[in-house]
C-alpha cells in the first residue's frame, strides 16, 4: 500500500480543504454506539479530528506501517488477510485504501467477511475525473516513480459492492467548500468533474434461504354438513322400509 502521494496531497491547500471536508463527513457518518467495534483500514494520523478514541475504545486501526492516531488500538496487518474474525465488526472504514492496494478487491472481500449482517461500509476514493488530483499525481510520479496508483471510478465501486451483496445507502462529492450527499447512488451531474474525492456508505445484506418442501395432502376427518344430512336421512329411509 503505497500511500505517500495521500500524505502529500493533503499538504497542498485543495487538500487541506478536502482532510477539513472528510473529517467533517466522517464524524457525522460514525453512528454506532461506543462500544461497537469499528474497523479503519489505512491509518492517517488525524483521527481525533472525526472521533474520540477515549469514548470509542473499541476504534482499531490496521496498518501495515503502524499509521493512525495513537489513542487508537493500532494492529499491524494486511488488508487483503485480515486478522480478525469473521462477522465481528460493526463498520469498516477505507480511507483513500483501495486506489493504492493492488490486491483492492480481495481487501473488499476481507471487508465483507468480517462484517457482521447488517454492518456498515464507509469507502473514501478520489476522482478519477478531477484534473487537479490527476495533475497533482502527475507531478509526484515525475519526483518518485515508485509512487503508483490505482484510481477507481464510482461507477466501479458500485459494482463491486453489488457483487459483495452491499446495498448503498447515500453517495458523497467533496468539492472546494462543500459536501453533497445524495440518497442513492451516484448520477452524473455538475458535480462529477469538480468534487475532488467522493464517497460511498454501504450496509452488508445477507439473505437467507428458506427450503422448500413437498406439502403433503392429508385426508380430513371432518365431512361436511350436506355429506352428513344425507347419509342421515338415507339411513331413516332404510329403517321405515324395514
Amino acid at each position: 500500500m503505497k500511500r505517500k502521494f495521500l500524505f502529500s496531497f493533503y499538504e497542498t491547500p485543495q487538500g487541506k480543504l478536502l482532510q477539513f471536508l472528510e473529517q467533517k463527513y466522517l464524524k457525522r457518518s460514525i453512528t454506532v454506539g461506543c462500544k461497537q467495534l469499528i474497523l479503519q483500514i489505512g491509518g492517517l494520523g488525524w483521527e481525533n479530528n472525526f472521533i474520540d478514541c477515549t469514548l470509542y475504545q473499541k476504534y482499531c486501526i490496521i496498518d501495515g506501517k503502524g499509521n493512525g492516531c495513537e489513542d487508537a488500538v493500532k494492529i499491524c496487518g494486511q488488508a487483503y488477510r485480515l486478522p480478525i474474525q469473521s462477522e465481528t465488526v460493526d463498520l469498516v472504514i477505507l480511507p483513500h485504501l483501495l486506489e493504492f492496494d493492488i490486491n483492492r478487491f480481495q481487501t473488499m472481500r476481507e471487508v465483507e467477511r468480517v462484517l457482521k449482517p447488517e454492518g456498515e461500509l464507509i469507502i473514501l476514493n478520489f476522482n478519477v475525473l478531477n484534473i487537479w488530483v490527476r495533475l497533482q499525481f502527475l507531478w509526484n510520479i515525475k519526483m518518485s516513480e515508485s509512487w503508483r496508483g490505482y484510481f477507481i471510478s464510482r461507477f466501479r465501486i458500485e459494482d463491486w459492492l453489488k457483487l459483495l451483496n452491499f446495498e448503498i445507502r447515500s453517495t458523497s462529492e467533496f468539492t472546494i467548500d462543500k459536501i453533497h450527499t445524495t440518497p442513492e447512488q451516484f448520477k452524473l451531474g455538475r458535480y462529477t468533474f469538480f468534487s475532488m474525492a467522493y464517497a460511498v456508505r454501504a450496509v452488508k445484506r445477507q439473505y437467507s434461504l428458506i427450503p422448500l418442501t413437498p406439502v403433503k395432502l392429508k385426508s380430513s376427518r371432518f365431512v361436511s354438513a350436506s355429506t352428513g344430512l344425507e347419509s342421515l336421512t338415507h339411513r331413516n329411509r332404510i329403517k321405515k322400509h324395514d
